[in-house]
């Protein structure tokens, strides 16, 4: 059965070519012009992958607004800005919203059905997972299975984005070891990414670990230079 790709935008022709480019990739595309008929729309059927404008009509936060409401619904849902708001203020902002990816206009389109099938595969291995980890490393208290793409602490499973989990890869691969920004952002697989980006995705792992346990503190500043993983041993 074929994937469901929603896209909401507001210009006929950039939402046309966004159907177009994806239909042909296999996928099963709903397309909205604004968040009104996205809402109802997300109502009577929930996508497997969600691109959001976040300008749409004279509503200039609607694709902020979309995001919280289907991450209310579905909180593992992959969800892609693709915006010309370029702004880092913009990109931390969907970030902290728990956006998968942040995509800047203009766009190749081979590229944005890359990017959606990339994060499709990541979803689909966490699903057939079943919160199982059959080639999991242990890093302290923290399981980190880099096949099935999930992450448990102390045995409670970690929701984190496919950016969020190469970073916490690249940042545990030689724990105790400082990793620095330009490694990190290359980890992102994106474009845009300043330090800042790199704060915003730290603070949001952070946050998902500490949620599970509060004293979690693993994860270390290195002013100036990048984050480094102190493990604890288990007691």
């Amino acid at each position: 059965m074929a994937k469901i790709i929603a896209i909401v935008e507001d210009d006929s022709d950039q939402r046309n070519n966004y159907v177009d480019a994806i239909t042909k990739k296999g996928y099963d595309v709903t397309a909205y012009r604004n968040r009104s008929e996205a809402i109802a729309g997300f109502e009577n059927e929930m996508p497997d992958l969600a691109i959001l404008d976040i300008i749409l009509g004279d509503e200039v936060d609607a694709g902020f607004e979309l995001c919280r409401e289907l991450l209310g619904k579905n909180p593992n849902l992959p969800v892609i800005f693709l915006t010309e708001r370029i702004a880092e203020i913009d990109k931390i902002s969907g970030l902290r919203l728990g956006a998968w990816d942040y995509l800047p206009k203009p766009i190749s389109l081979n590229y944005l059905a890359e990017r959606i099938s990339s994060l499709l595969r990541i979803n689909t291995a966490r699903i057939k997972s079943d919160g199982t980890a059959k080639s999991a490393k242990m890093v302290g208290e923290m399981s980190i299975d880099q096949e099935a793409l999930l992450v448990s602490w102390k045995e409670q499973p970690i929701n984190l984005s496919g950016t969020e989990f190469r970073m916490l890869a690249k940042l545990v691969r030689v724990p105790g070891h400082a990793v620095s920004y330009d490694t990190l952002m290359n980890a992102t697989m994106q474009s845009l990414v300043t330090n800042n980006t790199i704060n915003t995705h730290m603070r949001n792992i952070r946050k998902k670990f500490e949620s599970i346990d509060p004293d979690f503190d693993c994860i270390k500043s290195e002013y100036g230079y990048g984050y480094r993983w102190a493990s604890k041993v288990r007691t």
